[in-house]
């Protein structure tokens, strides 16, 4: 039967937006489905949901690293290039994920963009983006930086603060997640902290780092009100549980009544 899918204007126009020309195969096998879909997803929510584009694309790209939709993210990913995402800017989000899925859950995704950029005809390497050396000492000096900036004095000597049964973790915490990954270019300390929330909400099962960067955003300047219009712009992306999940851990460390100019 033929099935005449009634897309809204605005849904029409976002989606050519992004894929300029393209017109997905699920029209015709699925049109109730891209219908509803698309008018929610490219209508209803983004319409609803005021973003920027490169904050959109920051929030969409590593909330389909932390779920693991590497066919979505496949697509959405030259959309992103094409709509104010930066080269430098995709290959950080890829690299900010590591230390919040190991390299086993990232992999695909790295070897994903380098596809896409080449394809674009961006030529690799990119241009060095690290803040430290491989030198132990200036990893963990510019990782205690990092830590202090986000989470305040209390960080300060965090390598030496762990359970002496495994006293290596803290270490690897500093110098590894945020002195090889936090110094470097191309995403600014808000950014970052926005890409981590949306990493670890994402994939579920790690609450208390979901509170704990939380509030690392809201210390580094990312307002409430911004962080609860990145969870319902992800929404479609991961579905309701975890969008619950991320506001919970957001009204955890905010207060779900807090007042503040977004």
């Amino acid at each position: 039967m033929v099935y005449q899918t009634r897309l809204t204007a605005d849904a029409q126009a976002f989606h050519e937006r992004m894929f300029p020309g393209y017109e997905s195969d699920f029209l015709r096998t699925d049109p109730e489905f891209i219908e509803r879909f698309d008018n929610f997803a490219f209508d209803e929510v983004v319409d609803a949901v005021q973003l920027d584009e490169v904050t959109r694309y920051l929030g969409w790209l590593a909330t389909l690293l932390g779920c693991q939709g590497i066919d979505e993210y496949r697509a959405i990913a030259p959309a992103a290039l094409r709509n104010g995402i930066t080269p430098v800017q995709l290959k950080e989000i890829v690299y900010q994920a590591v230390a919040y899925l190991g390299i086993g859950r990232v992999f695909p995704f790295l070897k994903a963009t380098n596809e896409i950029l080449e394809a674009a005809g961006v030529e690799l390497p990119l241009e060095p983006q690290a803040g430290t050396t491989p030198d132990l000492d200036s990893r963990l000096a510019g990782g205690e930086r990092a830590q202090v900036d986000i989470f305040g004095e209390g960080m300060r000597g965090y390598k030496d603060k762990g359970n002496p049964d495994y006293p290596k973790i803290n270490e690897w915490l500093v110098g590894n997640c945020f002195g090889d990954w936090y110094t470097r270019g191309g995403l600014d300390l808000k950014q970052r902290e926005l890409v981590t929330f949306c990493v670890i909400v994402a994939q579920g099962g790690a609450d208390a780092q979901a509170r704990g960067h939380a509030a690392g955003n809201l210390s580094v300047g990312n307002s409430r009100g911004l962080l609860i219009r990145v969870i319902e712009s992800n929404l479609p992306f991961i579905g309701y549980p975890r969008t619950l999940n991320a506001l919970a851990a957001l009204d955890a460390v905010s207060g779900s009544q807090a007042q503040e100019q977004s």
